[in-house]
């Protein structure tokens, strides 16, 4: 084969490669690298969505960073979710696949019970769950009160808007529970009666045996949880807006985070300032720390899971 004609070959090898990848090529390059260089371009811009955007260099870094009042609650409520949230669901998502699963009799209906809340809008979902926490009139506080426990403030207390976020997203674990028993059934049986042979206990075959093989779907719920937690917007704000009664008609403004901040996120401060506000050079710096924070979590989650992998 001549010169001429292997690079021939090559250059139609190249443009056959590059028809395939073309979809994912066009799909990344329109909902993923023109958004992102858009908003890196909007950070340094003074643009309000109707005058043309005017370069103001680091100003809007300045101002978010330095004088923006919400951006360091709203970054400490983010992290906390994440980090609580996170863990709280992963953990309770195991621990109802692993009760499912050994269910004898009537797992089909308890599988069903699990997943269910999950399918619930979130808005509805969120709606009620003020309602059943309401401090004055919601049921759980009236059971409280009949047992002579405390009766919390709920979303509208600070101290206990976030504990409340998190018995909701708990609520919701059916997706979790899903994925976390089609894992645990993959595990060979015959390694758990090797363990249990051996003389291993039930903590030593859930630790030598169901997590090693748990390793993958762990670090999958692990890094899709943190960037859910990222753009968690829908029930922090629904929760604040309705505990508050500042429900209103339509282009009504209302300060979100209800009570005192507590329930303040970063996707809600980027809502609030772009499209409230019209500083979108604000919006899309916050936007660009949600998109930094998320890219360090999944890059430490993704290092942490393949170095657990590679000890296998």
């Amino acid at each position: 084969m001549t010169s001429t004609s292997l690079a021939a070959r090559r250059r139609r090898d190249a443009l056959r490669t590059l028809a395939f990848l073309s979809p994912w090529l066009l799909g990344t390059g329109l909902f993923f690298l023109y958004p992102l260089v858009s908003t890196a371009y909007f950070s340094v811009m003074r643009y309000d969505g109707f005058a043309p955007p005017r370069f103001t260099g680091l100003r809007n870094w300045e101002f978010v960073f330095q004088s923006y009042p919400f951006f360091w609650p709203a970054m400490r409520n983010t992290v906390w979710l994440v980090l609580v949230v996170v863990t709280l669901r992963m953990l309770v998502g195991l621990a109802i696949g692993m009760l499912v699963i050994r269910v004898k009799r009537g797992g089909g209906l308890f599988r069903t019970l699990y997943y269910a809340p999950y399918l619930a809008p979130p808005v509805a979902g969120t709606l009620a769950f003020v309602f059943l926490l309401n401090p004055g009139t919601g049921p759980v506080n009236v059971i409280l009160g009949h047992l002579g426990l405390p009766q919390p403030g709920w979303f509208n207390d600070p101290a206990w808007s976030k504990p409340a976020l998190t018995l909701l997203a708990l609520w919701g674990i059916g997706d979790l529970m899903v994925i976390f028993m089609a894992a645990l059934l993959d595990v060979p049986r015959e390694q758990y009666e090797a363990a249990e042979l051996d003389g291993a206990g039930a903590f030593n075959r859930f630790r030598f045996v169901t997590v090693p093989h748990l390793r993958p779907i762990l670090v999958f719920a692990a890094v899709t949880g943190v960037i859910a937690m990222m753009q968690y917007y829908t029930e922090p704000f629904v929760a604040g807006l309705v505990a508050s009664g500042q429900i209103g008609g339509s282009g009504q403004q209302v300060e979100p985070g209800y009570p005192a901040g507590s329930t303040l996120t970063l996707p809600q401060l980027v809502y609030n300032l772009g499209f409230q506000r019209f500083d979108i050079g604000a919006a899309c710096v916050i936007a660009l720390v949600l998109f930094v924070l998320s890219m360090l979590f999944a890059v430490l989650l993704m290092r942490r899971g393949s170095g657990f992998l590679a000890e296998d």
